[in-house]
């Protein structure tokens, strides 16, 4: 990224796992944009080995921690201030996990303590997360918290199981601290709602291949990637969206206001000729 929007600020991303992960992107892209920044994942993924590569090239402290536990949280924003010189102006959380989803259980016969397991990692980590950085007065005056998320925390989608109502805790989450962090601090808590992405979360999603593809023909703009989600994330970090906070944000090439497309419909048609001019351009309205 060539225009420096994060030139002297501090940042901590929780999430990356691999060069599939949109957190790896956005550490990548935060620190070509100016920003120091450490990264945190669970003890686990640490053990993958991965995440050194990323830490040894963006200069990058990695601090193991469980995400659902406050005292790990607690010494993630303590390290990371140490480490980076002062407070943090920007997180990531881009964390999820569903046991259900995993285990092939599904929405009508959900394990309950998996279910308290997926929100538990999934969106009361946010809370978690947020609710540390507070007490520690861990984030600058005007920071900025972004959370990942998805539309299934609206409507209803195949597969995605117990995921969506960890996604529509999430967003609420989001709210809430935004009220309270904003009236304090000028603290921006916003989601993001992502196209679905192939990472390492998503391939574990039944029916992920038929989902990119519908999901592509009915959004205008295509299926956003996790590259540009990245760019939209170092946007939100960035002093250009200091008034914007409490939001999901759709970032899915228009998918969250669409009904049905051309080439969604298509699929149940057998040519596009119908739909053409004198010229034969497809006419799409």
């Amino acid at each position: 990224m060539s225009i420096q929007l994060l030139e002297g600020k501090r940042g901590v991303i929780f999430g990356a796992l691999n060069e599939a992960s949109i957190a790896w992107k956005v550490a990548e892209k935060a620190v070509a944009a100016g920003a120091k920044i450490t990264l945190s994942n669970t003890p686990m993924a640490l053990r993958m080995g991965e995440l050194d590569a990323l830490g040894t090239k963006l200069n990058a402290k990695i601090i193991a921690a469980d995400a659902t536990n406050t005292e790990d949280l607690l010494n993630v924003f303590k390290e990371s201030m140490e480490v980076l010189g002062g407070k943090v102006d920007f997180v990531l959380h881009s964390i999820g996990m569903s046991p259900n989803v995993r285990k092939k259980h599904t929405y009508d016969d959900l394990d309950y303590d998996m279910l308290r397991q997926t929100l538990d990692i999934s969106a009361i980590s946010f809370h978690k997360m947020i609710q540390q950085a507070r007490k520690l007065d861990a984030i600058s005056e005007g920071g900025s918290i972004v959370a990942l998320s998805y539309v299934a925390s609206q409507r209803t989608f195949f597969g995605y199981n117990d995921m969506a109502d960890a996604k529509a805790l999430l967003e609420s989450i989001a709210r809430s601290f935004g009220y309270i962090y904003g009236r304090e601090k000028s603290v921006r808590v916003n989601t993001i709602s992502q196209s679905p992405t192939m990472t390492t979360a998503g391939a574990g999603i039944k029916g992920m291949n038929d989902l990119l593809d519908f999901s592509d023909k009915m959004s205008p703009l295509g299926n956003a990637t996790a590259d540009e989600c990245a760019d939209y994330c170092i946007v939100m970090f960035s002093d250009l969206t200091k008034k914007v906070t409490m939001q999901n944000l759709f970032h899915d090439g228009g998918f969250s206001s669409m009904g049905m497309s051309l080439r969604a419909m298509n699929q149940y048609s057998k040519s596009l000729d119908e739909f053409k001019d004198e010229q034969g351009r497809i006419i799409y309205g």
